[in-house]
């Protein structure tokens, strides 16, 4: 069966190719999606061309509902969703899939039943699939090539469901088995950097020293080094010391 994870039901309405099914079930599946209702498809159910192209989320059409009509595919909905690039000539919301899935999200926090509709490859919904939703999805595509797949259509808007119910982070840095080098660790770089190059001779004229040392100091701090980092930074300082030792 379908998983229990509250999510709106993709509804495809009369879908031609098998392979726009598989793919649209391998896009919902990607994104944690698994209520799919077909509308009478064109080529018939099962249908092995949809099989093949959903690789690992076959089961998505094993469980797919099946559904002779638009209406009875929407009985149990509370608020329906179309998808359309054209002006139908409806007086309706126009929605991005961005918003219609943060609306979505609120409707089934709120005990709703939502659907979206995806209409078939070669024209989309009808006037009569669309009169019977609340709100139409108008992906924000390029003007002069509006067409977009159905498994690209419902590839859009699976992501923004995700985006849209789950916990994303929007920018981390994956951490390979070491963690940030912490304000100590960073002193004992700086300070280990500051001996070697006075020795050196690096901090000239001696009235520019101190300044040298600020700014030297100031661009490690701009560094967000891990521990590995700092290691491997202690490392090259200390093999350039040796090998300048055997120099002489």
């Amino acid at each position: 069966m379908p998983s229990g994870t509250p999510q709106p039901a993709f509804v495809l309405v009369r879908p031609q190719m098998g392979e726009n099914i598989g793919g649209a079930a391998r896009a919902m599946w990607n994104f944690g999606l698994d209520w799919m209702r077909v509308v009478a498809p064109r080529d018939g159910w099962p249908n092995e061309r949809a099989v093949a192209l959903a690789s690992g989320a076959g089961r998505l059409l094993d469980e797919a509902v099946l559904c002779d009509t638009t209406e009875a595919a929407l009985r149990d909905c509370h608020f329906v969703f179309a998808t359309t690039a054209r002006a139908r000539g409806l007086t309706k919301p126009v929605v991005t899939p961005e918003r219609a899935m943060e609306m979505a999200a609120e409707k089934i926090a709120a005990g709703d039943k939502v659907a979206v509709l995806f209409g078939p490859e070669r024209a989309g919904l009808e006037n009569d699939d669309i009169a019977r939703a609340n709100a139409i999805i108008n992906v924000p595509v390029n003007p002069d090539y509006a067409s977009l797949n159905l498994a690209q259509c419902v590839l859009l808007t699976a992501y923004e469901w995700r985006r849209a119910s789950a916990d994303i982070v929007a920018d981390r840095v994956d951490m390979a088995r070491t963690d940030w080098a912490n304000g100590a660790e960073m002193e004992a770089l700086q300070s280990h950097y500051e001996t070697r190059l006075d020795e050196a001779g690096f901090f000239f004229p001696p009235e520019k020293a101190d300044g040298m040392k600020i700014n030297l100091r100031n661009m490690w701090s701009r560094m967000p080094l891990t521990r590995a980092d700092v290691q491997i930074l202690h490392g090259v300082l200390r093999q350039m010391v040796r090998w300048k030792a055997r120099g002489d």
